[in-house]
């Protein structure tokens, strides 16, 4: 008989943060010591092209190590977290048949959550309803619909991340059934999972930061946004690729907004931002470790993979 991988011995490892927190250099590091796969929950690395604005890991990277869950779609295609989540599990599943272990990693805190706590049961999406939305978010602006959603659920709101995708979404669930999405019971997940959440002082993130900005720049940002902003726009609108940290900042550069300088100035800002709002997500994330220096990080990650080794080892999968 086949032993499931959802035994509460050996749950599927994660390891969340914020960005720029040094996630992906311990994931490889970890992936060179034991059969580790990669599995990607960062909801801008689903984007073919969008390489450097998002930090994605590169070919030699990729090559040395299998990673998956990246570049799924194109960035004028639409995508959810629910097909996130299907196809994740797929991948995982197929990660154990091969008798290797999966690595969950990333920062979309909202992927993670729905990974490990399951799909809600809401309504299906009508499309009619999220049109009139759209033009309802492009007349009044995303504060005017995010302040309705905190007024129905405060929880939801957070977990929408600020993605208008999200907010209108959970606004179309809200006017069509009088319930927010939260109150929707979760479908099981397929499997259990075991978080650890790296989390640098912020003085460190600030500076870790900046190196990356500007290794970004320095790496072809301007040129990629270039090349993409014309897969930003569909029928006039802004698509939620463009939500990205960067193209916005260096669009604005090519298009005679703001200077050079000012481009990396102010990517710096909206990261910084981005990592706060992502530390407060992951402070109240469920059964996770929190972990703020980055060698008791490596410690805890390295028992918790060597657990998974020691069962291939001595055990075998059946």
């Amino acid at each position: 008989m086949r032993r499931s991988a959802t035994n509460k011995t050996l749950p599927i490892p994660v390891l969340a943060g914020p960005t720029a927190s040094g996630k992906t250099a311990l994931s490889l590091e970890m992936a060179a010591r034991y059969p580790v796969e990669i599995i990607s929950s960062d909801a801008m690395m689903v984007y073919r092209g969008m390489d450097i604005g998002t930090a994605k890991p590169g070919p030699l990277e990729r090559g040395s190590v299998p990673h998956h869950m990246i570049d799924l779609i194109e960035p004028g295609d639409d995508y959810s977290v629910s097909a996130w989540v299907v196809q994740a599990e797929k991948v995982i599943g197929e990660i154990l048949k091969r008798k290797r272990i999966p690595l969950v990693v990333g920062g979309t805190g909202f992927y993670i959550r729905s990974l490990a706590q399951g799909l809600p049961t809401t309504p299906a999406s009508n499309h009619n309803a999220i049109l009139q939305l759209e033009a309802e978010l492009a007349e009044k602006g995303l504060e005017v619909m995010l302040a309705e959603l905190e007024r129905a659920s405060p929880e939801d709101a957070i977990r929408t991340e600020r993605n208008p995708r999200r907010v209108l979404r959970a606004l179309e669930i809200y006017r069509s059934s009088g319930k927010p999405p939260s109150f929707f019971a979760l479908k099981p997940a397929a499997y259990l999972y075991s978080k650890l959440v790296l989390l640098p002082p912020r003085a460190t993130l600030e500076s870790r930061i900046q190196a990356r900005t500007k290794t970004m720049i320095e790496a072809g940002l301007i040129m990629e946004a270039a090349e993409l902003s014309l897969d930003f726009v569909k029928d006039g609108k802004r698509l939620t690729s463009f939500q990205a940290i960067g193209y916005k900042q260096a669009i604005d550069h090519m298009t005679g907004v703001i200077q050079l300088d000012e481009v990396e100035r102010r990517i710096n800002l909206a990261t910084r931002q981005l990592a706060k709002r992502q530390e407060t997500w992951f402070k109240a994330e469920p059964d996770a470790t929190i972990l703020t220096n980055i060698e008791d990080a490596r410690t805890e990650l390295d028992a918790r993979l060597e657990r998974w080794h020691t069962m291939y080892n001595e055990r075998g999968w059946e």
